[in-house]
């Protein structure tokens, strides 16, 4: 995605994961989602991240301390930027979901359709992207809640709380297919 390159934040963030090594690793959620709102609705600034959202997926060590650990080494390279990291691989439990197979497949129990999607850089310097939900909602000019996820309460909240409508006031929110 051409976009993601253009950033020198996003680019960096990418850069920075990979060289991490982490097992199948995405920068997900809002890393991806505004930037691709902003550029829909034609800013010229990307919209700051309250935090970049790091996935992996590892069952052989499901700890907090784990993702700290990587949240500081992260942290240390890149200082400036609000770095998040979590291990998918236990996060079913926050839920109460059954045990996901991969970043993929939590991704795609995300609250909106929109912000099920991860990007990462590949040891060719390729940018991938894991959307477990497709791309046609967040090109869509769409807020839309996640059917997987099915807690209409929680979406409403989340879009009135993130403020969304406001920044980025062209989107329509959808209603659950």
């Amino acid at each position: 995605m051409t976009w993601l390159r253009e950033e020198p934040m996003h680019l960096q963030a990418l850069e920075q994961v990979r060289e991490l090594g982490l097992n199948d690793a995405w920068l997900a959620a809002g890393f991806v989602r505004n930037l691709v709102w902003d550029r829909l609705h034609g800013y010229a600034q990307a919209t700051p991240l309250n935090d970049i959202d790091v996935v992996y997926f590892n069952p052989e060590n499901c700890t907090a301390l784990a993702d700290e650990r990587y949240e500081h080494c992260l942290k240390e390279r890149s200082p400036d930027l609000p770095w998040s990291v979590k291990n998918q691989a236990r996060m079913h439990e926050r839920h109460g979901h059954a045990p996901y197979s991969s970043s993929a497949d939590a991704i795609s129990y995300w609250v909106e359709v929109e912000t099920a999607i991860g990007a990462r850089m590949n040891a060719d310097g390729q940018i991938e992207l894991n959307a477990p939900l497709g791309l046609e909602s967040l090109f869509g000019f769409s807020i839309t809640p996640n059917p997987r996820h099915a807690t209409p309460a929680v979406f409403a909240q989340r879009v009135h709380d993130k403020g969304w409508l406001t920044r980025w006031p062209e989107l329509q929110v959808q209603e659950i297919r």
